[in-house]
Parts: C-alpha cells; sequence; structure tokens
C-alpha cells in the first residue's frame, strides 16, 4: 500500500458486522420484568440506537412509524422534531412498561381524589334517604323536593330524577345534584 493510498483505505468489515448491524436496527423488543441486568442492559442500548435513528428517517417513514405506534394518522403540522419526540418517547414507555398518557391521567385523578377528605367518592352526590327534604330557593321561589322510596316528589308530582326537577323549575338542563347544593364541585 503506497501513501497515496492511505486517505482512501477504509477497513474491510469484519465476518457478522452486517447481521449485527441489522438486529441493531430492528425495533426493540419489551423485556420481561424478570430480565437479568445484562439485558436489562442491552434492551437500553436497543432502544437507544432506535431512538438514534429516528433523526435519520425522512417524514414519511416517521408517519408510517406513527401509524404503527399510535395508530392515527399523525396531526396535520406536526414537525418532524415532535414527531421524533412522540415516538421515541413511545417506544421508550413501551420498552420500560410505562403506563399510557389516557392511564396516566385516570391514576392521577384517581389518586387526586383519594387524598382529599372523603376519599374517591369526594364528587359523588351523597346517599339520600326516603323523607329527606331537598330546599333551593330559585328566581324568588323557593322549591322543596321530598325523598321517596322509588324517586322525588315535587309539586304533587313523581319525578324519577333530580335533574327532571332541576329543568321544571329552571327551563334549562341542569345536573340535579348541583342544582340542589349536593356537590362538592360547588363548594371548591
Amino acid at each position: 500500500m503506497s501513501n497515496a493510498d492511505v486517505g482512501t483505505c477504509l477497513p474491510e468489515p469484519l465476518p457478522g458486522d452486517a447481521q449485527r448491524h441489522e438486529r441493531n436496527r430492528r425495533e426493540p423488543q419489551a423485556r420481561p420484568p424478570g430480565a437479568s441486568p445484562r439485558q436489562r442492559a442491552s434492551a437500553g442500548t436497543d432502544i437507544i440506537l432506535a431512538v438514534a435513528e429516528l433523526e435519520d428517517l425522512p417524514r414519511a417513514s416517521l408517519a408510517d412509524r406513527w401509524r404503527s405506534i399510535f395508530r392515527g394518522e399523525p396531526p396535520k403540522g406536526v414537525g418532524r422534531g415532535l414527531l421524533i419526540g412522540a415516538i421515541a418517547y413511545a417506544m421508550q414507555a413501551r420498552q420500560e412498561g410505562r403506563a399510557s398518557a389516557r392511564v396516566s391521567r385516570r391514576l392521577e385523578r384517581l389518586s387526586t381524589a383519594q387524598s382529599s377528605p372523603g376519599g374517591a367518592r369526594a364528587n359523588a352526590s351523597p346517599k339520600l334517604r326516603p323523607g329527606a327534604r331537598l330546599i333551593r330557593e330559585w328566581n324568588g321561589s323557593t322549591h322543596t323536593v321530598e325523598v321517596a322510596e322509588d324517586g322525588y316528589l315535587w309539586n304533587g308530582a313523581r319525578y324519577r330524577s333530580l335533574s327532571a326537577i332541576a329543568r321544571a323549575i329552571t327551563g334549562a338542563r341542569w345536573s340535579g345534584p348541583r342544582f340542589f347544593g349536593l356537590t362538592q364541585a360547588d363548594r371548591r
């Protein structure tokens, strides 16, 4: 080899390089929770390589990945950076076993409700016993509703729900429990 050839010489690939490279290009597979530290480390390396490869993909390929992960079209006008970030997050979440955004929001709501006084039913209407009376003033008139075994009594008529009574009083669609002040939402 002459000195002129030194700058243009590339090392010959080693046997097995092509297979190893192709194996690293595949989408990483989730490891079971009981995986060994070596398997978890390998999974971490796989996900790093997969996320790094997203940078090199054209937008059409990113849109294809989006469709396969999120089962829908990517939002119109979303740039490559956001597509890459969302796809990378979803891949990592799948790899690490994290909950989806919808599940996370639901868990957050439940944990907030559990930690509030009254527990998980903090926003629910209290159980009304037959014979209880609900009094509400509306437009200068006082309305009294009596709780019965099979519904509610108001102005001599039987109603199946408080919402039907609230609608009859106001002429608008109201939540009956909220109209009569039975929910916690009004007190926050």
